[in-house]
């Protein structure tokens, strides 16, 4: 029995849904007008503003009464046993939860100002560098403050949890790739 041969470029090549709309991987189909795009871009911008701004005034706030408690940390994994070996479970799950929760705007909003940013590593390495770069700063010119890699991995963990819940979409919808001619 003879089997038809099929050319090579065919096996890559994607014919449009019958719908008109995109797969699930190209996001909508359709972009969204200019104008409601324009605006989705500019409330995001507003809201990576007050973040950043909100993000400074958390992290880069000397705290003097807290300087002999403070302590650099550059094994991840130290300050997480430490938090979970509090007696009282509140603290520990402010601690990590506030850290995470810290960096879930950044996944959210990073997309959608900046399309280039989206993708799940690109996202993780532009979230781990800003980061870094607000530990090192808070460990060298913040009083009652230190550098602490693993605020830096839940930090970079909400993100990464804000990008895959909420950003994703967002930055589909307000990013859609234009159907080739």
């Amino acid at each position: 029995m003879a089997r038809a041969v099929q050319h090579p470029r065919s096996l890559f090549h994607r014919r449009p849904r019958p719908s008109g709309r995109g797969t699930a991987e190209d996001g909508p189909g359709r972009p969204l007008p200019l104008l409601p795009r324009l605006l989705a871009v500019l409330c995001a911008f507003v809201f990576m503003v007050v973040f950043a701004v909100v993000l400074a005034r958390l992290t880069l706030h000397p705290s003097p009464a807290s300087e002999a408690l403070t302590h650099t940390n550059l094994h991840p994994g130290r300050s997480l046993r430490a938090y979970l070996d509090q007696p009282a479970l509140r603290d520990a799950v402010r601690q990590i939860g506030g850290n995470i929760l810290l960096g879930v705007p950044f996944g959210v909003l990073a997309p959608v100002v900046a399309p280039r940013t989206r993708g799940f590593l690109r996202v993780l390495v532009l979230t781990a560098v800003v980061m870094l770069l607000v530990e090192c700063a808070q460990g060298a010119l913040v009083t009652g403050r230190a550098f602490d890699i693993d605020d830096v991995i839940l930090n970079t963990g909400g993100a990464l949890l804000g990008y895959l819940l909420l950003g994703r979409r967002l930055s589909r919808a307000v990013h859609a790739r234009r159907p080739k001619a």
